[in-house]
């Protein structure tokens, strides 16, 4: 039984996980504001592209998207240029691959890759509300999922039913969406054609497929992990007062999906 998990698990890698390019016709930018502690009122902001084309979607972080491409044309070596690397870290390093029937997600745990896929089974409700919004005639529509409810603004006026992160299935492109305690909202201030292959879309087309439940919530235990800290701090004290802050952190993480589904 256990070998028969580990094969599904194996056979829900796709070729859209595989492949480590991908065909691009437009990108959409967003700006990601968000409280990711429940305790500390204090906005941090992070940026994302969403690339897009017909059929699916790939959305990433932005110095990733950087990253990846210096990485690609070896401009930057991964072992060598360690320091160089931590101008591209980000609290949210994963790929998500969209099409209209999965979710793939490709993310780093340590110094490891895993992948899982999950059925895009969002529902949206469109209600009859109109605003401008960056320029775009945009309507409402309220989704509940990951434990949280979801507003999000699309425009019919950019007819992809695409967004940032795992947003997605409206009849035009999200120009905004947020969560109705407004932790993280994400808003679009850059759309444009650009039709190219992305040769270094996905930089893990190797990684380990996993089960979904196998790798949610890494981020907090990662936070509390004292093997995070035990190798850079050598004083005792100084090492204490971290981990005591890292496990603070960790219990008052706020991250964007507090459920599995």
């Amino acid at each position: 039984m256990k070998q028969c998990l580990l094969l599904s698990a194996s056979v829900i890698i796709t070729s859209f996980m595989k492949s480590q390019g991908f065909n691009v016709l437009y990108e959409a930018d967003y700006k990601m504001v968000y409280k990711d502690q429940k305790a500390n009122p204090t906005s941090q902001e992070d940026t994302f592209a969403l690339l897009i084309n017909i059929k699916a979607s790939y959305y990433k972080n932005m110095k990733k998207y950087v990253e990846d491409s210096l990485k690609y044309e070896e401009k930057i070596h991964e072992k060598t240029d360690f320091r160089e690397g931590l101008r591209f870290i980000t609290d949210f390093p994963e790929y998500i691959g969209t099409t209209s029937g999965k979710l793939y997600v490709t993310l780093p745990i340590g110094n490891k890759p895993f992948a899982y896929e999950e059925t895009n089974s969002l529902k949206w409700q469109i209600v009859n509300e109109h605003q401008s919004l960056n320029g775009y005639r945009c309507q409402k529509a309220v989704t509940k999922k990951y434990v949280r409810t979801w507003i999000a603004w699309f425009t019919r006026d950019i007819p992809f039913p695409f967004g940032p992160y795992k947003f997605n299935k409206l009849p035009g492109l999200i120009v905004e969406v947020y969560d109705e305690n407004k932790d993280y909202i994400f808003s679009l201030y850059n759309f444009r054609k650009r039709t190219y292959f992305c040769k270094s879309a996905n930089m893990s087309p190797h990684a380990s497929a996993v089960y979904k439940n196998k790798v949610f919530d890494y981020q907090r235990k990662e936070i509390a992990d004292p093997n995070n800290y035990n190798k850079l701090i050598t004083d005792p004290e100084t090492l204490s007062y971290v981990l005591k802050k890292a496990r603070e952190r960790a219990q008052n993480y706020n991250p964007i999906e507090l459920s599995i589904d």
